[in-house]
């Protein structure tokens, strides 16, 4: 059998392979309340049905000033909890596993109703707005906020829960010494500045289940001068990891506006650093579109599982095509099981 349509098992959650759906921004909700609706709900269950393993929902504000955009998904109210349970519902129907990744844009807020705040008042770039200093009480009720959101997403079903620590949103911009130029006891050293994220993780603890995991994702390179490579990254999970971190989804940029060449695979060596230095499993990503590659990441140990997003926007089959080319027999939904088989006479 194939690596990439072996089964992996952390937790209770229990893959069938070892293809994951990156959590991608569709910016598709209809105004500004972050209500699921219809085009997400044919998005993720489509890629169900094509087999998927693991589907991770987009990015999902804990509060409405917490998103990206006014567009995307939330999850600060029972009526999100309804709208979302629908969708995990479907998705399991056909053998998908399903997280969230639950995120505070912070200073990349660009909702613009709403105030934005940041460790420090440093904006993005000149098209950004400058955002306010979290003071004390707004890191307690933002760590509050993500605790009611992983409590709300295990109301709504899902397997696995992610926190964003990746491309330069709140708890990535804590993270990074470009962004984090706090004086107090959560700015400096890497204790310091892992601290914002260590007191979520402990408060979402208390609310999600010791038996679904809980994953984090990173962006283990800065790319900039005096920010976070890899290897320092991996310094800053070895420091949360036993709180309960099972897996970390790694990519990389977006802290800072830098200059990145991107090619098939770019990320996939910080996989491997984080993996190795950490001892902690990984899913990697960057630009995959061949099977072979996929398989290859992961003989290799390179990662645990590997991560698919632009690919699976052009084609949310891309797993029967896979496991043909890798000569694997999986597993097609009824009502496709005749595209499955090819006649002599080509018919």
């Amino acid at each position: 059998m194939s690596k990439l349509f072996s089964n992996f098992k952390i937790k209770d959650m229990d893959l069938k392979n070892r293809i994951v759906m990156a959590p991608m921004c569709m910016d598709s909700c209809n105004d500004e309340d972050g209500l699921a609706n219809n085009w997400h709900f044919v998005h993720y269950s489509t890629r169900a049905i094509g087999g998927v393993g693991l589907i991770i929902v987009e990015s999902t504000g804990i509060e409405p000033g917490g998103r990206i955009t006014d567009k995307d998904l939330g999850i600060w109210s029972e009526e999100h909890v309804k709208k979302l349970s629908n969708i995990v519902n479907e998705c399991h129907k056909y053998g998908a596993k399903i997280g969230i990744q639950i995120n505070h844009a912070g200073r990349k807020s660009e909702t613009l109703s709403y105030p934005i705040i940041a460790p420090s008042p440093i904006a993005f770039n000149e098209h950004y707005r400058l955002p306010n200093e979290m003071t004390k009480d707004d890191i307690k009720n933002t760590i509050i906020l993500f605790k009611s959101a992983a409590k709300r997403s295990l109301a709504a079903g899902f397997d696995l829960l992610e926190l964003h620590g990746a491309h330069g949103y709140l708890i990535g911009q804590f993270l990074s010494p470009l962004t984090n130029k706090r004086k107090d006891e959560y700015g400096g050293s890497n204790e310091n500045r892992v601290r914002f994220l260590r007191e979520i993780i402990d408060a979402v603890k208390t609310v999600w289940p010791q038996t679904k995991p809980l994953q984090l994702r990173v962006s283990a390179e800065d790319y900039a001068e005096g920010g976070n490579t890899a290897k320092d990254t991996a310094t800053l999970i070895n420091l949360i990891k036993d709180m309960g971190i099972d897996i970390v989804n790694v990519s990389s940029g977006g802290t800072v506006p830098a200059s990145i060449s991107t090619y098939p695979g770019y990320q996939i060596c910080y996989s491997e650093i984080i993996k190795n230095q950490c001892n902690i499993a990984t899913i990697a990503g960057g630009l995959i579109t061949s099977p072979l590659m996929a398989e290859e990441i992961l003989n290799n140990k390179r990662s645990d599982l590997v991560y698919l997003g632009r690919e699976l926007l052009r084609n949310p089959y891309w797993t029967f095509t896979a496991a043909s080319q890798l000569g694997e027999s999986i597993k097609w939904p009824i009502q496709y099981e005749r595209s499955n088989i090819v006649r002599k006479n080509g018919f």
